[in-house]
């Protein structure tokens, strides 16, 4: 009984041998992009052929998983990947209990809801995706989303990685043979801020501000906590006798617990603060009020500016104050130096008190002596 491998001509659609060079219709094969991947093999004197797609190696393990199957009598089963489409494979696995409790998934069932909707849900996950996600990448990358631009590189990769993340957890659970997903290069990201407040421009912020939204901003300017960490800040975590705020590992990001010191105008605002008996939240809504924040800057005269921004003015002036690099990174919750140095931003200020490394000043006559054999080089 005869197994074989075969490869899909990317012009006539004829099948061939993997020996063959070239096709029948004088295409070259071997180095042809766009070729696919066949099995056939005969069962029971009937000859079966299955798509496998444009990986070589998926094509040999399936046809390794046929022939272990023939040599022990046992029953054949077709490629799962043409056994299930993509939209039942997404709720597969958004009903894993170790996805649900991700604190990010609501942003992973957008992220690959947006793939999704590109590809379609009805599409089987048999077929050869890269070329379609790089239509993908390409679409939001010159459209306009909801908020009446393109999305960013960054948005795009995450998409991608979400949806390239259920796919190789559906291989590691059995629901399907292998990922047609393969290696995809990650857009290049261009997402580091520059925009720094000075104490003018953030004064003029906070007083355009009122009530919470008075109160996050005036942490998010002082202590480098995130957005969330912020608007979720209780009673119970905040330590006037020794002016820290404790967050447990369930309250960061990285889920390492950490201590940041209380600065001083923030320790009175929250000095000043009515504390309720029970404790509880400190900000009433921990929803961020995004119009009254633009509203504010519109007043101060601020563009190009976001709330994420303020963290980035926290690590940069506890850095400007002397502070030791590392005690930087434990107030913030950078694991990474990579991410840490991204909100540190060095203004041209700062290059005009650069300091020099003491010397000798060049005996007299030297200098021109220099300046004429460099003149003549």
């Amino acid at each position: 009984m005869t197994m074989a491998l075969l490869i899909e001509c990317p012009n006539c659609k004829n099948r061939n041998s993997l020996k063959n060079i070239s096709c029948n219709c004088g295409k070259t094969l071997r180095k042809a992009s766009g070729k696919v991947y066949w099995i056939e093999y005969y069962l029971a004197g009937s000859r079966k052929r299955e798509r496998i797609g444009h990986s070589k190696l998926a094509a040999e393990n399936r046809l390794r998983k046929v022939q272990i199957a023939k040599a022990e009598g046992k029953f054949i089963n077709s490629n799962k990947n043409n056994r299930i489409t993509l939209g039942k494979l997404r709720n597969w696995y958004l009903n894993l209990a170790e996805v649900q409790q991700k604190r990010s998934y609501r942003d992973v069932c957008q992220c690959i809801d947006t793939v999704l909707k590109f590809l379609g849900e009805t599409r089987l996950v048999g077929d050869e995706l890269n070329q379609d996600i790089e239509r993908f990448q390409n679409h939001r990358l010159n459209n306009k989303s909801r908020r009446g631009k393109p999305a960013s590189p960054a948005t795009i990769n995450r998409n991608v990685a979400n949806f390239r993340a259920m796919l190789n957890k559906a291989v590691d659970y059995y629901k399907i043979d292998s990922s047609p997903l393969r290696r995809l290069k990650k857009l290049e990201e261009n997402n580091v801020r520059e925009k720094i407040l000075s104490e003018e421009d953030f004064g003029k912020l906070l007083s355009n501000c009122s009530g919470d939204l008075k109160g996050l901003v005036l942490i998010g300017y002082y202590i480098p906590m995130r957005q969330a960490e912020i608007l979720n800040l209780m009673w119970e975590e905040i330590d006037f006798k020794l002016k820290f705020i404790r967050l447990s590992g369930m309250r960061t990001k990285n889920k390492k617990g950490r201590v940041i010191s209380l600065h001083p105008h923030v320790y009175e605002y929250l000095r000043r603060l009515p504390e309720p008996i029970g404790g509880g939240y400190v900000f009433k809504s921990r929803c961020f009020n995004r119009r009254a924040f633009n509203k504010a800057k519109e007043i101060a005269g601020i563009i190009d500016f976001n709330f994420h921004d303020l963290r980035h003015c926290a690590i940069n002036n506890l850095r400007l104050a002397g502070n030791d690099h590392f005690v930087i990174k434990e107030q913030s919750g950078h694991k990474t130096n990579s991410a840490f140095e991204r909100y540190n931003l060095v203004s041209e200020d700062e290059v005009k008190r650069l300091k020099w490394h003491p010397y000798s000043p060049l005996p007299s006559g030297k200098m021109d002596t220099y300046m004429d054999t460099t003149s003549q080089q």
